[in-house]
């Protein structure tokens, strides 16, 4: 069984981190916590006049580097490998990826080891992709394959709470998946 995860928001805290840089670098700006979020998009929950401070965040050195994992994800992840399953981290870039990319792969050797970089599967169209599960936070994936070989696992956030699809969180992933 092969089973594809996606990295930001899913196993790795990208709204922990920028909420993290906002404060530092914004502390006179509002910001919207992440429990109200209401759109997968970080830049999309904030005001035209605030957008581009969102943009610099993500565009900046080491923000996908320094992502901290989310609770539960690392064992998670060691344990489906260690049950014998195909785990392939399936993640899309930003089209702005200049530290995007690297940094990306430096987050997964970092708090997953050197062995799991091989494991990384970069794309911007996740349809493409063979597997037979994809978790992932986005609440609809669409891409050139209209039926893709995987279902869509709906990893548990604010913003995708209206999606009526299976969903999963690190505690409950073993009960959701039914191994």
């Amino acid at each position: 069984m092969r089973i594809l995860v996606d990295m930001d928001g899913v196993i790795a805290d990208l709204d922990g981190e920028f909420l993290k840089r906002w404060q530092e670098r914004h502390p006179d700006k509002p910001y919207v916590p992440f429990e109200k979020r209401t759109s997968f998009y970080v830049k999309d929950s904030y005001p035209e006049e605030l957008k581009p401070f969102v943009v610099e965040i993500f565009r900046e050195p080491t923000f996908f580097r320094d992502m901290l994992p989310m609770d539960g994800a690392k064992a998670a992840l060691f344990e489906m490998d260690r049950m014998g399953l195909e785990v392939f981290i399936c993640t899309s870039p930003l089209s702005t990826y200049r530290n995007c990319v690297l940094e990306k792969y430096e987050w997964v050797e970092n708090f997953l080891g050197v062995g799991w970089t091989n494991r990384i599967i970069l794309t911007k169209d996740k349809t493409l992709v063979r597997g037979d599960y994809l978790i992932d936070d986005k609440p609809e994936i669409i891409g050139v394959e209209v039926s893709p070989g995987w279902e869509h696992i709906i990893y548990d956030r604010p913003y995708n709470r209206g999606v009526n699809k299976r969903r999963v969180t690190w505690e409950n992933w073993k009960d959701i998946l039914r191994f």
